[in-house]
């Protein structure tokens, strides 16, 4: 596979920490070490942005995505909202608004899976 149809795009919504650790960063993780995907994204919008800027064990797994080479975007909407968007830009996350972002990701024909 080539170009979008191996892009998988992780949407992460869920302020639920047992969600974050044994679904959405497991999958997300090895998708990219296991190159399951050529390009993986996480995208952290909504309660999930508040949850990541608390949570060190959180912290801690996001900058081992990194590493791995999953790109991460954050919604800047949300992330203003709760107040956190210094925050996430400081554990290297891009924040923007990501409506549009998101929007061209689905109209390219990536994959995208919600959490």
């Amino acid at each position: 596979m080539q170009g979008n149809e191996d892009s998988l795009v992780v949407l992460w919504t869920s302020g639920d920490k047992e969600v974050a650790l044994n679904m959405v960063f497991m999958y997300t993780l090895n998708s990219k070490l296991k190159n399951w995907w050529n390009d993986v994204y996480l995208i952290i919008w909504g309660p999930s942005a508040r949850l990541l800027s608390e949570d060190k064990d959180l912290q801690d797994a996001i900058q081992k995505m990194k590493e791995a080479g999953v790109i991460l975007e954050a919604c800047k909407a949300c992330a203003d909202k709760y107040g956190v968007s210094q925050h996430l830009e400081q554990l290297g996350v891009q924040v923007k608004y990501m409506g549009q972002p998101l929007t061209d990701y689905i109209k390219a024909g990536k994959k995208i899976i919600t959490f």
